[in-house]
């Protein structure tokens, strides 16, 4: 296969710590531009990842030819303009979580990536790793009985970092839009339907833009189950999951960031005792690059379509609202 030729649109810490190496490690993709408002910064990062162009504006890289897929690690804010000028020039898509503002956004840029006959991906890399689809396989399978609850967490402490894009209210900051969206798209994949209704808590700091700097919910979905989780910016790191049913459980540890070593391992719980699970020691960036890399170029279909994003976009414009206004949100 023909390696796919991506542009990197932006220089956000998450592509240079994840997403590019990823590429870099990936079978199907090579990481051949990369793009930052300024030309010194993005030769400076280009010369740091070892990445052969560097262009001073975002559309010089959208002109290039020769690249045929970006990624977008911008502000939350600018990611429906950037998609949907990506694919207009008839480039392929992979956008950072959450793919917008709001689901009309996030509605917008999947039809535009339609039209243009792209495809169009969330960067929900923790997905991608077949670590899930065996945890999928084991509730399926009936081991820990019929499922009662989800509990997931994840949260971080950088509340110093006062210029954090992640503060700015008007660019999509705060915690759930940052890292609540793991929880909640976690919860909607394993139980393979949508949410009823969201209630959510949060501490909007003054400090930090009047943000949510800390949010605990409760997500309602049939038959009496819940989503159970709490999500912040401003507290202890944690990433966990428990998967809750009546005969057993399941707990990750490290549920969303992986570390390639056995802290990604999680373990089954039931009657029998403690069973450790150990997980391939692999690279989920790398993977989610390689299933759009097969996508582009076999037409093989992504395993979460781009229309996905727009229901956890409802899903989390519900929570934020919740929190907001202090009330319980149907979806």
């Amino acid at each position: 296969m023909k390696k796919i030729r991506w542009g990197i649109i932006g220089c956000a810490g998450i592509a240079k710590r994840s997403v590019i190496p990823g590429i870099q490690q990936s079978e199907t993709g090579e990481v051949a531009a990369i793009a930052s408002r300024g030309l010194d910064k993005a030769k400076q990062t280009a010369q740091q990842l070892n990445i052969p162009i560097a262009y001073g504006s975002y559309e010089a890289l959208l002109t290039d030819p020769t690249i045929e897929a970006v990624y977008i690690p911008l502000p939350n804010h600018l990611h429906k303009e950037w998609a949907i000028r990506a694919a207009e020039a008839g480039k392929h898509v992979l956008c950072e979580k959450p793919l917008a503002i709001n689901a009309d956004e996030a509605q917008e840029m999947v039809e535009a990536c339609e039209n243009a006959g792209v495809v169009f991906a969330e960067a929900f890399m923790y997905r991608y790793h077949p670590r899930y689809t065996t945890i999928c396989d084991i509730v399926k399978s009936g081991e820990i009985g019929e499922l009662r609850g989800i509990h997931s967490t994840f949260t971080f402490n950088n509340s110093k970092d006062m210029s954090n894009v992640r503060y700015q209210q008007e660019w999509g900051g705060g915690s759930l839009y940052d890292v609540g969206v793991y929880p909640i798209s976690a919860a909607r994949m394993l139980l393979n339907e949508e949410p009823q209704a969201a209630t959510v808590h949060a501490l909007f700091s003054e400090e930090h833009d009047h943000v949510d700097m800390m949010a605990s919910g409760i997500l309602e979905f049939n038959r009496g189950v819940a989503l159970t989780f709490d999500c912040g910016m401003w507290a202890d790191f944690r990433n966990t999951l428990e998967v809750l049913g009546t005969e057993g459980r399941i707990e990750v540890p490290s549920a969303f960031v992986v570390n390639q070593d056995e802290r990604d391992n999680f373990f089954v719980y039931t009657e029998d005792g403690r069973r450790e699970v150990e997980v391939p020691r692999l690279n989920q960036y790398a993977l989610q690059a390689d299933a759009l890399g097969r996508s582009i170029r076999n037409g093989e279909p992504l395993p979460f379509p781009a229309t996905d994003a727009v229901l956890n976009m409802k899903v989390l414009n519900a929570c934020l609202t919740s929190a907001r206004e202090h009330r319980r949100v149907e979806i």
